[in-house]
């Protein structure tokens, strides 16, 4: 597999990345659609299909309600929240002025505006970006990938975070986030309801309601993190040619990806959202193999794979 046609490839990863994101709503309202199809089954009376969709649409300005009302919530908490999860803090100027001038002459190369450098106090080698817009754009560096990398390998890196916010990747993978998140909310506020018995009590048919929700809820579940880890990963193989492209020196990335690869590990980041952020999954190592279903959950495309492609350029 080669990267033959730098614009074709980006071309490509677009496309898919766009119909992933596309199937987020579909499944959402899908399921809920399905929901009120399992549960006529289990009434007094059968529900036909049209009575079906009649529940269905009057359900659905409630539902778009309760999405936009989430959306909102993470969409302007999400730079605290990544900051808080990752113990990301500001890099001044004074304190590095290395990293500052790669950041500077790359940004002033591909015409963009400087994103806020933050560092993450630890000796690992890992580095993400994150924001929405020009006010929250920002680059976090661990003060290993500073020190243990020289200027063409950190610059390669650098490179590599300007691209996902050149590219929006930020806002694409916060948006897949926050659908995992409606499911993965749903699915526990069941386990709870049922757990202190507060679902399905006094109703004829709640029992067969809460099995159906709960099942629905975790196919959701199931499917939207797959297609958060499918997009992560396209995004990924996109920011390597993207530092490839403006660098011109993909043997660089190719050789901070290896010096990566050995510990990549960054001791505050606990949640998986997050850690698909990075340039490498900073938790515990994940099995990559391209024939297990190991893949199919990996935040990340395999090391090895990325190395060979920009080997290849």
């Amino acid at each position: 597999m080669k990267y033959f046609g730098l614009q074709s490839q980006i071309w490509r990863n677009n496309t898919n990345s766009v119909l992933i994101l596309v199937m987020f709503p579909i499944v959402f309202f899908v399921l809920t659609w399905l929901f009120f199809f399992f549960l006529s089954f289990n009434s007094e009376v059968h529900r036909t299909l049209s009575q079906v969709n009649q529940s269905f649409l009057m359900t659905l300005p409630f539902i778009i309600l309760g999405v936009t009302i989430w959306f909102i919530i993470a969409w302007f908490s999400h730079s605290a929240m990544i900051n808080a999860a990752t113990d990301s803090k500001p890099l001044a100027r004074n304190d590095n002025k290395r990293v500052y001038n790669l950041v500077e002459n790359l940004c002033i190369a591909t015409g963009m505006t400087t994103p806020k450098i933050n560092i993450i106090d630890d000796d690992s080698l890992n580095a993400f970006a994150s924001g929405i817009s020009l006010k929250t754009f920002s680059i976090s560096l661990s003060k290993g990938i500073i020190e243990k990398l020289n200027d063409e390998e950190l610059e390669a890196v650098i490179a590599h975070e300007l691209t996902h916010i050149r590219n929006r990747d930020v806002r694409i993978l916060i948006i897949s986030i926050i659908f995992v998140g409606i499911f993965a909310f749903i699915s526990q506020a069941i386990f709870r309801g049922v757990q202190f018995g507060s679902l399905g009590r006094g109703k004829k048919n709640g029992g067969a309601g809460i099995i159906i929700a709960l099942i629905l809820a975790l196919v959701g579940l199931l499917i939207s993190s797959l297609f958060r880890f499918a997009l992560s990963r396209k995004r990924e193989y996109l920011a390597d040619a993207g530092s490839a492209e403006i660098t011109h020196r993909p043997l660089a990335l190719a050789s901070a990806l290896r010096k990566i690869s050995v510990d990549p590990t960054i001791e505050a980041v606990k949640r998986k959202d997050i850690a698909q952020m990075f340039i490498e999954n900073p938790q515990v190592a994940e099995k990559k193999s391209s024939f297990s279903l190991n893949s199919l959950f990996a935040t990340h495309p395999p090391i090895s794979k990325r190395i060979q492609l920009l080997e290849q350029f």
